[in-house]
């Protein structure tokens, strides 16, 4: 694979390139590249009064890789109208979203999926593009669970049936969790099948529905005839309402594992969460496995990261903000920035998670509706490390910094 400033020079070339001599087929296809030869997870081609803007979320956050660079609008309607015909959309669409999907070659790598949303905007066609490929080699251990979470979470998925959630909020690495679990129980004996919206990676072995709410094809809809399926594991990409909540327990309760997310704060939420969408006290308390909720912090680069002490006044205000400080070693970590991280201090993110394993105590208090606190606080005692517990001991491993860990509390 080629170095990142190769591909960036190529994209320079091209963008200061006039319109007749330029290639907008290899401009798009280097767009690609570069996000994935820098780890970026989406591409925004975003217009504007004056110009285009491009930019690249890595690891979590947006840059202006390409903004000394004045991209004219007449480009921009060229770059949209390519990304439609590789995705397979209407070019004579302008007035209404339109999402699809492509495969690019990547030199000395091979294709990579790219999921693309094109949206209607003030000034022209905003284009979203997502790159898929990066996940697909995840085993479980490459996670970032630590070792006790990892039995739990191993635990969980060997049994029959139940329900094994993944918490978060959007873009916090709940699907890549879920696939790699599936790909885990992915065997010749076991029946698995999906209903998502959308379908992110295809998986060899599993029989995986596309949503489609324009033929009634909706996630209840869909769960609900799965269920005739004979399979053995079902995953829901997400449970949004009642009646799709209900059927996932239900299924759960009649011998299917199911696995799905939830978009709550915490573990302990999940469960006046799934009360509060009217599912009977105790069916959640008899089908609910285990839930994980977890965030996405930067690693710190391991070829420039820098050693550095807390000073009295940062560890009494951490104390105040942070209670579970209070064994904070005063080494910590912090960015630097170098070429191999593009001077930013950070490569690749990690997750920081709570995994909230079902036990006795914790059953009988969601039989009682109790509080989530109340429920933290039994999970907590019966071995739960919570997020920020999570965070601050891979802040000590130097793992990530400080001010990452920071960052995703107050998110």
């Amino acid at each position: 694979m080629r170095a990142i400033d190769s591909v960036k020079q190529e994209i320079e070339k091209e963008l200061v390139q006039p319109l007749p001599k330029l290639s907008i087929v290899r401009l798009v296809d280097l767009f690609v590249e570069y996000a994935y030869t820098s780890r970026a997870s989406d591409i925004h081609i975003q217009p504007e009064e004056n110009g285009v803007r491009v930019r690249f979320r890595v690891e979590g956050l947006l840059r202006d890789v390409f903004n000394k660079i004045q991209i004219s609008n007449d480009i921009h309607a060229e770059i949209i109208t390519r990304i439609k015909v590789i995705s397979g959309l209407r070019t004579d669409e302008h007035a209404s979203p339109q999402d699809g999907r492509f495969k690019a070659a990547i030199e000395e790598f091979g294709n990579v999926d790219v999921r693309v949303s094109i949206m209607p905007t003030h000034y022209g066609e905003n284009a979203i593009l997502r790159i898929l490929a990066a996940t697909k080699a995840f085993v479980l251990e490459d996670l970032g669970f630590s070792p006790a979470d990892l039995e739990r979470v191993e635990r969980s998925i060997s049994r029959p049936y139940g329900m094994i959630l993944a918490n978060g909020p959007t873009g916090s690495g709940k699907n890549t969790k879920l696939y790699t679990i599936l790909k885990k129980l992915n065997r010749p004996v076991v029946s698995i099948i999906t209903v998502e919206d959308p379908i992110e990676y295809s998986l060899d072995g599993i029989t995986q529905i596309q949503v489609n709410s324009q033929v009634g094809l909706t996630f209840a809809n869909g769960l609900r005839s799965i269920l005739r399926q004979d399979p053995n594991v079902i995953m829901v990409g997400e449970i949004r309402d009642q009646e799709t909540a209900n059927i996932a327990v239900n299924a759960a309760l009649t011998g299917h594992l199911v696995l799905s997310t939830l978009h709550t704060n915490d573990a302990a939420t999940t469960f006046p969460r799934l009360l509060d969408m009217g599912v009977p006290s105790f069916l959640v308390a008899s089908t609910v496995n285990i839930v994980m909720n977890q965030r996405l912090v930067r690693m710190l680069c391991p070829s420039c990261k820098q050693s550095r002490s807390l000073s009295a006044s940062e560890t009494k205000s951490l104390k105040e903000i942070l209670p579970v400080a209070d064994n904070l070693q005063s080494k910590l970590f912090s960015p630097k920035g170098c070429a191999k991280c593009d001077q930013t201090g950070y490569a690749s993110r990690i997750g920081v998670r709570e995994v909230l394993e079902v036990n006795d105590e914790v059953r009988r208090l969601v039989m009682n509706r109790a509080s989530a606190q109340e429920i933290k606080q039994a999970a907590i005692k019966n071995g739960m490390t919570t997020m920020v517990e999570d965070g601050l001991a891979k802040a000590r491993a130097g793992l990530t910094s400080l001010e990452e860990v920071l960052r995703i509390i107050h998110e």
